[in-house]
């Protein structure tokens, strides 16, 4: 809802006899609309009105004498603005102060008089607001920023401190709290409290007026020091912190908060004003969007600041890696697809310490009518053009407690195939290849295809297979990897196509918790291989199940095992995981 109409809309719980009082924000805003547009001195936000063959200092003139004049007209209307509501304020809280004489001598009912002092803070809080919301499309219409120096300067008006008017508050809360206390000391012998004449306790009376909730942000180039600032700020005005937000650039930081203010005086706005300009920042806040955000942080659906305002969402985060770097091109394709699908980025995050940015973390607000079928197909797509790994899933606590890694063997912890290691050494290479080619070609399934390839290992010396191992050429980072892993506490398995003394090699080389593969058949004497396997055959889908019996056996989710593989037969296992690499 625009400003304009939202203070419309509150106008509407105040007197009649208030009505012309309040800032007329309509006035102000058509004005601006009205004079200012196409005026702004600042001009690189319109980059594209000018031309090197344009008479650009006359263009520039015209606009700064247009603005020299509209400027002080628009904020001698301003001023007569505040002068009218101030007047006001200033009657209404003279008035206040003899209705609180009143109540504290019992004459009148302290309740009632706190009702007008809090109407009166509220009707503060709105016409401040809309001051503050005319100075800022001044300033963006006209490229002037007389924002915080026009509210410093009306700091000095009355209705901006209230300085009388929070005594006023405080003396009614006090006799208020004192009636509740004589209230609950003659009911002491009742197990229940007795309420107020009012109908409430001590504690709500206290506690419970006042609450106004505000969005402030402050931006600028001193980083800690933004920080402090506005903390300071908020602890002078005792405001309780909701939320908050903080991005940093090098020195450069937003400074985001969500408070409660608990005595809605507007000085605190004053003072972040002072702040801002102390720190070379950028001060924002806002009141009606504020109360929309604590309305939502107090109900089931939550978010924070960090997080995008929409319901009906799933947050995911998608991890996107290229050992050669992202490129722009990968990187305007991913956003655009984003866009595409109505998908808000909350935060991104750098994982790698490279010189080139290689590896980011997008956490992202999802729209729940979208498909994982629809969502995996175009973003294999995205990824196949640019060769860049995205990794998608579910942002949950499953995703940060991962606790089991199983590897595929071949390519994958080793770069070499062990089966054409193993035909290599004993010269029927061609043979082999001849079978894997049929595979490919899809003339014969995984089983096949392996049993027709150790069929040609008959004969073959079992010590050949002590020569494979010698020959084993680990891929680059495994041992650093595995050993981290093991350190942060993961159980790490490998699942192989393969055959299992070479996985139990690779086992101990990388320190492995299981190794499973294909068990080759050898002679009586153990001297031979016999061309055979025993055993369940390891394809795609035993690969699957094994995944899932390690970590049934270590009492592990499958939310919390990643599977790590680069063929066909490791799609399975992949899929049954909560995270597959390939």
């Amino acid at each position: 809802m625009k400003y304009g109409s939202y203070l419309e809309q509150q106008k509407t719980e105040f007197p009649d006899s208030w009505q012309d009082h309040f800032l007329d924000y309509t006035m102000l805003k058509t004005y601006l609309k009205t004079h200012m547009v196409d005026t702004s001195v600042h001009l690189t936000a319109c980059p594209s009105t000018f031309r090197w063959a344009d008479p650009f200092a006359d263009t520039l003139g015209m606009r700064l004498e247009r603005v020299r004049t509209l400027t002080p007209e628009f904020i001698r209307m301003l001023d007569a603005q505040v002068v009218k509501l101030n007047t006001f304020f200033e009657r209404m809280q003279s008035e206040a102060q003899v209705l609180c004489e009143q109540a504290l001598r019992t004459e009148r009912e302290p309740q009632d008089v706190l009702n007008d002092v809090l109407r009166l803070e509220r009707f503060v809080f709105l016409n401040f607001t809309g001051v503050a919301k005319a100075l800022k499309k001044h300033d963006k219409w006209s490229g002037l920023f007389v924002r915080e120096p026009y509210l410093v300067r009306m700091s000095e008006l009355g209705f901006v401190a209230s300085t009388e008017l929070q005594q006023i508050k405080s003396e009614l809360l006090e006799r208020l709290g004192q009636h509740a206390a004589a209230s609950d000391a003659g009911s002491s012998r009742d197990t229940t409290r007795a309420p107020t004449p009012n109908g409430k306790h001590r504690a709500d009376i206290v506690s419970g007026h006042g609450v106004q909730t505000a969005m402030v942000s402050l931006r600028g180039p001193h980083g800690t020091d933004i920080i402090g600032g506005v903390l300071t700020c908020l602890s002078k005005h005792k405001c309780q912190i909701v939320d908050f937000s903080l991005s940093r650039l090098h020195h450069d930081v937003t400074f985001g908060v969500l408070v409660h203010l608990h005595e809605r005086s507007v000085d605190l706005f004053s003072d972040l004003a002072q702040t801002a300009q102390r720190w070379d920042g950028t001060l924002s806040f806002d009141v009606q969007d504020a109360q929309l955000k604590a309305t939502k942080l107090a109900t089931s659906a939550q978010y924070a600041l960090s997080e995008a305002p929409y319901a009906q969402r799933i947050k995911y985060v998608a991890t996107v890696l290229n050992e050669r770097g992202l490129s722009p091109e990968f990187l305007s394709e991913w956003l655009g697809w984003l866009l595409a699908k109505k998908i808000s980025v909350e935060q991104m995050r750098r994982l790698d310490k490279r010189t080139s940015l290689m590896c980011v973390e997008f956490r992202l607000s999802v729209p729940r009518d979208l498909t994982p079928d629809e969502v995996r197909a175009e973003l294999i797509a995205i990824s196949s053009a640019h060769q860049t790994d995205v990794a998608l899933q579910p942002d949950n606590v499953f995703r940060r407690q991962k606790r089991l890694v199983v590897f595929d063997m071949d390519s994958t912890l080793i770069q070499q195939e062990v089966i054409d290691e193993i035909a290599r050494a004993t010269g029927i290479e061609e043979q082999v290849a001849a079978i894997t080619e049929r595979a490919m070609q899809g003339e014969m399934d995984f089983g096949e295809s392996l049993a027709a390839r150790v069929a040609l290992l008959a004969g073959t010396p079992v010590s050949v297979l002590e020569g494979v191992k010698q020959r084993l050429v680990f891929t680059e980072g495994a041992h650093y990897l595995c050993r981290a892993l093991k350190s942060a506490g993961f159980k790490l398995a490998v699942i192989s196509g393969g055959f299992l003394p070479l996985a139990k090699h690779v086992k101990t080389e990388l320190g492995l918790d299981y190794a499973f593969a294909n068990q080759l058949a050898v002679s009586a004497d153990g001297s031979v291989l016999v061309g055979e396997t025993t055993g369940p055959v390891v394809d795609a889908a035993r690969k699957a199940e094994l995944l899932e019996v390690i970590a049934q056996a270590e009492g592990i989710a499958i939310d919390q095992v990643v599977a790590v593989g680069d063929g066909a037969n490791d799609l399975l296992m992949l899929a049954k995981a909560s995270l597959g690499i390939a």
